[in-house]
């Protein structure tokens, strides 16, 4: 199991990370201030670091240079609210593997999240999903039920994507938000109820199940 290490002072950010990354099935640390991360990054007993800049003590920046200088080559993925073309040059050149800004969809960061530990550990990268005699090309973004192609708009692609990455898993309209349409969702929204239908009506109605008072699922 992958273990990440998430360096967030904003807590509601850094639980609703922490929350998916473990219902991916990853372990996570969370710190929120630039000396524990600088520490905790020191052990070399994460597989990932997800990194902060605005942070108390040192700033991400200087964990990510005093890391690199220290020879620490585990993956960094910077994720902060600067969105500044030289922030992002200086936190690449710094060392940073990724860069990606606030507000952002959780589904995003889980991918980029999971190509950084392919690529570190030289696995070749997934690009078609399958269940049954569904397929998602991630490439090409092409959707197909059997021999029929489907169009799909950006926001059906991701959540058909979640569906395959959790084959036969039951997950939350919470867990749903969250991954689809990112921290800031409104959890009395009936959204995720919208778009399965729009799923079922384009790839049949027996595609996602309906597991009352918990959620929905791809059947396996």
């Amino acid at each position: 199991m992958k273990r990440i290490l998430i360096v967030e002072d904003e807590e509601r950010i850094a639980s609703f990370v922490e929350k998916g990354l473990r219902a991916g099935g990853f372990t996570t640390t969370v710190v929120a201030d630039g000396d524990s991360a600088y520490e905790y990054a020191l052990t070399g007993g994460f597989d990932l670091v997800i990194l902060d800049i605005g942070l108390p003590g040192r700033d991400g920046f200087t964990v990510l240079r005093e890391l690199r200088e220290a020879r620490v080559t585990v993956p960094v993925i910077v994720l902060t609210a600067r969105d500044s073309v030289r922030d992002a040059v200086a936190g690449l050149e710094g060392g940073a593997d990724d860069w990606m800004t606030k507000p952002f969809r959780f589904e995003e960061l889980l991918a980029r999240v999971r190509l950084r530990l392919r690529t570190a550990a030289g696995v070749p990268e997934v690009t078609v999903l399958r269940g049954g005699d569904l397929t998602l090309d991630l490439r090409t973004r092409r959707a197909r039920a059997g021999e029929r192609v489907v169009d799909l708009t950006a926001r059906e692609f991701v959540l058909l994507e979640l569906f395959l990455r959790h084959p036969g898993q039951v997950l939350s309209r919470e867990q749903i938000l969250s991954h689809v349409w990112g921290y800031d969702f409104d959890p009395g929204s009936n959204i995720v109820d919208v778009y399965v239908r729009s799923l079922r009506k384009k790839l049949g109605a027996e595609r996602v199940e309906t597991v009352r008072g918990m959620g929905y699922r791809l059947p396996v």
